[in-house]
């Protein structure tokens, strides 16, 4: 039997890059006892007052068909959240998706075909490349240097835009690194993106887990208005990914164009998580400000443990639920220090080889556990280090 092309283009690009992690729950399913590190998954519960409304919601009869670009109640928070950051911001500014995931896949569709390119910093959230190659479009990767801290370089991305570049994805705050870009570094890297007349498309997911820094988004600069779409969804800031609930705001025309492939995609979410979701956008909850101090005391602990060793080099994050680690003192890449970290430590974490080429000897690590289980994971990961590292290896 015959099969559409885009089942080649994303034989490679599916559950494959989660290997490690789906290994990690067979273990465990096994009786061994894994401390799981290995996806962003938040390990607090959304806020009972949201789980209240969606119950609530679905016994009010609230189970019926939605329409194309959102209930009235979640476009309504929608235009409000972002009208707070541009005055302009009306209701036909805004789509709504079952999640981040879907959101940035249905943009992608909007945006490129076959032949062009979407410009992606290296390492990327591991999804990218198959939102890309879906549309049949070629990622174009920009180099995201540890000397930078991850922070895309204006002139790196100057350099790696192509005849075929239509759109540049960016992600801020960044997942794996956890990077969060200035306004002054958005403006270069949008001015780079005038010149070339591209797109941005901008993952703003983990906007509310930043540590000490201010957000800035292109979404807020007069001058790239016109060409700035916005995904995010509450996956993230309220403990919610099981809810598939997310957005894109964008320029009117885009999202009235854009508006029939949703349609044809999906035709309404869910109205009862959109009450939901219109509560977590219009109403003060304390979870973001639980997690990002959560998270931002992880890292400080898993910085700590591995520096003790000072065999493994900790990359401290300034935003998110992950931190990286590079594992090259060790002689082996990530991928091949995941495996052994799991096989013998019984520690899960994401090779960085699943992020990109700039992340071979990086790892992953999510902050999603207790601080126990993250010490003892961490003290782990030096005593593998311990024996793997060859003399006059270890930093000083």
């Amino acid at each position: 039997m015959r099969y559409a092309s885009i089942t080649e283009r994303l034989a490679h690009l599916g559950s494959g890059k989660w290997a490690t992690h789906i290994e990690a729950r067979a273990m465990a399913a096994q009786g061994i006892p894994v401390i799981e590190l290995t996806i962003g998954e938040p390990d607090v519960m959304p806020d009972p007052a949201l789980l209240a409304e969606c119950s609530r919601a679905m016994n009010a009869g609230r189970t019926r068909y939605s329409n194309g670009r959102g209930e009235h109640s979640v476009v309504r928070a929608l235009v409000g959240k972002y009208a707070k950051r541009r005055a302009d911001v009306t209701e036909r500014n805004v789509l709504c998706f079952p999640g981040t995931q879907t959101a940035l896949f249905a943009v992608m569709l909007g945006l490129v075909e076959q032949g062009e390119g979407v410009l992606v910093g290296d390492p990327h959230y591991a999804t990218y490349e198959g939102v890309i190659a879906a549309t049949g479009a070629e990622m174009i990767p920009v180099p995201l240097h540890p000397e930078t801290r991850f922070h895309m370089q204006a002139a790196d991305l100057a350099k790696a835009v192509t005849d075929k570049s239509r759109v540049l994805l960016l992600n801020n705050p960044h997942n794996p690194t956890g990077a969060v870009l200035s306004a002054a570094e958005i403006a270069e890297i949008g001015q780079v993106c005038i010149e070339h007349d591209l797109w941005i498309v901008c993952d703003e997911v983990y906007e509310e887990l930043i540590f000490d820094l201010d957000f800035a988004s292109p979404f807020d600069n007069p001058d790239l208005v016109e060409r700035t779409i916005v995904v995010s969804s509450i996956s993230k800031s309220h403990a919610a990914p099981g809810f598939r609930s997310g957005w894109a705001v964008g320029p009117q025309e885009f999202c009235d164009r854009l508006l029939p492939v949703s349609e044809t995609m999906l035709f309404g979410v869910q109205p009862f998580i959109a009450d939901m979701t219109a509560m977590a956008l219009t109403e003060p909850f304390e979870t973001s400000t639980i997690m990002r101090g959560n998270y931002a005391r992880r890292a400080r602990l898993v910085d700590a443990v591995l520096n003790e060793a000072g065999i493994l080099t900790p990359m401290m994050p300034e935003g998110g639920m992950f931190i990286v680690v590079d594992v090259s003192a060790t002689g082996l890449t990530g991928a091949a220090f995941a495996r052994r970290l799991l096989l013998e430590k019984h520690v899960a974490v994401m090779p960085g080889s699943s992020f990109g080429a700039q992340a071979e000897t990086f790892i992953r690590i999510s902050l999603t556990v207790a601080d126990d289980r993250l010490e003892t994971a961490a003290q782990r990961m030096n005593e593998l280090a311990a024996d793997l590292a060859q003399p006059g290896r270890k930093r000083a």
